[in-house]
């Protein structure tokens, strides 16, 4: 409580101020504009060239000592900390007094020559200070900090003050961003946008957000994924496309899950899941040795190699490395489900053939897969919009990549049969009717599509947000978002 009243209070004094400035004639508000020559960064990198010379700088004032006729200040700009020395000899005595009054957190501008102090620290020596921003509200205590984690999610914009370092996992994200985009251009891949706000909500197992369209008084959803529309442009001739942009699912929120979450997924004609494996391993691979200089890295103290040559595993074969069970002689369901009781797999009633062995692969391989495992060849209960394997109908042209006992990306090669697209629509409907609110809905406007002919296609989408987490060993997704859902507190 004293801590409310003490914060209340500074903010109390910093209002007079501001007051007291408005009063003045000088108002820092009505600043438009501030004319930087460096940031902290270039006058250090430079200083040889720039020792002696003026510069022009601004920032936060992140501290600030002040000693008698002369003082010191630190401020923080983007790309760092610099320190200035002011005096009342180079700024004149009313200058000089407005500047001791300033309060840490407060923006300034500073005009001066770049020297080094006797500490061999390089500064600037101010001839000029501006009050740009007064800052109204305390920043947290300098010497503990902003650590409360959920207040920095919360308050990612102090977060960036107090915990400069946060900027760097923000700074990686979108290097990452560039160079996916960058490889799938030079793979003649074509950048596409397709709706968000959809009539279906299709293309991936999940539950949906619902809003409503006033006009057209109908329910519409937010996208769970874009796979659908992607095909369409198949269909329409283009070759190659590709769209990354945010995905929305109606779930929980843990440390692997966000609401809204940015996925990016990437469609081939002419091309199979076994290309689409190529394609996963050289975006993944070749993003991490050109952004982070090296394809072998650590998540959370396990070392993991991204060196190309991914181990390649059908799921049976998976399932029989880890539990000794060879699926490829089980025939029925019945046989199958005794299989999962004796595994100690969580069976309800008489499970598919195909249940069961995607449940045993979850339950009992997918925590093992810790280096870069392509998982292929995934029963057709699970997987509703992919191509038959030809030699076993019962499995579909699927892989998913596991890497940290985490999955990373999900491929298929995509169904562009109408009729059993159709079949496998209708039974999605069917699960959604008895109560599976992730069951696909029917789209009739995308059979229709398959109708004119899509040719074959090799389709993969990757979860972004979870590659950054691996790329810059992030144990939660809210450290690489910078604004993560949160529950309002009130």
């Amino acid at each position: 409580m004293d801590e409310v009243v003490d914060e209340n209070h500074l903010i109390k004094v910093r209002k007079e101020k501001l007051e007291e400035l408005k009063a003045q004639g000088k108002n820092p508000f009505e600043i438009t504009k501030y004319n930087r020559t460096h940031n902290s960064e270039e006058v250090k990198k430079q200083f040889e060239e720039l020792d002696g010379k003026d510069v022009s700088i601004a920032g936060r004032i992140v501290a600030k000592r002040i000693m008698g006729k002369a003082s010191f200040c630190h401020i923080q700009d983007m790309q760092g900390r610099i320190q200035s020395y002011v005096s009342i000899n180079d700024l004149g005595e009313e200058s000089y007094s407005a500047f001791k009054t300033y309060d840490i957190g407060d923006i300034i501008g500073i005009k001066g020559f770049v020297f080094k102090t006797k500490t061999e620290e390089i500064s600037i020596h101010a001839k000029e200070v501006v009050l740009l921003t007064k800052s109204l509200r305390p920043l947290p205590e300098k010497f503990h900090g902003l650590k409360d984690t959920e207040l920095r999610y919360r308050q990612r914009y102090v977060d960036l003050i107090m915990n400069p370092e946060v900027k760097e996992t923000f700074l990686t994200r979108t290097k990452i961003i560039k160079e996916i985009r960058k490889i799938l251009d030079e793979e003649g891949y074509t950048e596409v946008e397709t709706p968000i706000l959809n009539t279906i909500a299709g293309g991936a197992a999940a539950r949906p957000f619902i809003t409503h369209h006033n006009t057209l008084d109908m329910d519409m959803y937010l996208r769970i994924a874009n796979e659908l529309y992607l095909k369409r442009l198949i269909v329409g001739g283009f070759d190659k496309v590709y769209e990354m942009g945010r995905m929305f699912r109606n779930e929980g929120i843990s440390i692997k899950h966000n609401p809204e979450f940015t996925n990016i997924e990437f469609y081939a004609a002419y091309q199979d899941y076994h290309d689409m494996m190529d394609m996963a391993e050289k975006i993944i691979a070749t993003t991490a040795q050109n952004v982070l200089g090296t394809t072998k890295i650590t998540y959370q103290g396990t070392p993991i190699d991204l060196t190309p040559n991914w181990k390649r595993l059908s799921m049976i074969e998976a399932i029989k490395e880890v539990t000794g069970v060879d699926f490829d002689t089980v025939e029925t369901d019945n046989e199958a489900t005794e299989i999962g009781k004796k595994l100690g797999l969580e069976i309800e009633g008489v499970m598919s053939r195909g249940e069961v062995i995607n449940l045993a692969f979850e339950e009992k391989v997918e925590a093992t897969l810790i280096q870069p495992t392509f998982i292929y060849d995934y029963p057709v209960e699970v997987s509703p919009l992919t191509k038959r394997k030809p030699a076993d109908p019962r499995l579909t042209e699927r892989f998913e990549l596991f890497i940290g006992g985490r999955e990373y990306g999900n491929a298929y090669s995509e169904l562009n049969d109408p009729i059993d697209q159709y079949e496998r629509f209708l039974d999605q409907v069917k699960q959604k009717d008895a109560g599976n609110e992730e069951a696909n809905d029917m789209d009739d406007d995308f059979v229709q599509a398959l109708e004119y002919g899509m040719p074959p296609t090799g389709g993969m989408g990757i979860g972004v947000d979870r590659l950054i987490m691996l790329l810059t060993d992030s144990a939660s997704i809210r450290d690489i978002l910078l604004f993560p859902t949160m529950k309002p507190i009130n």
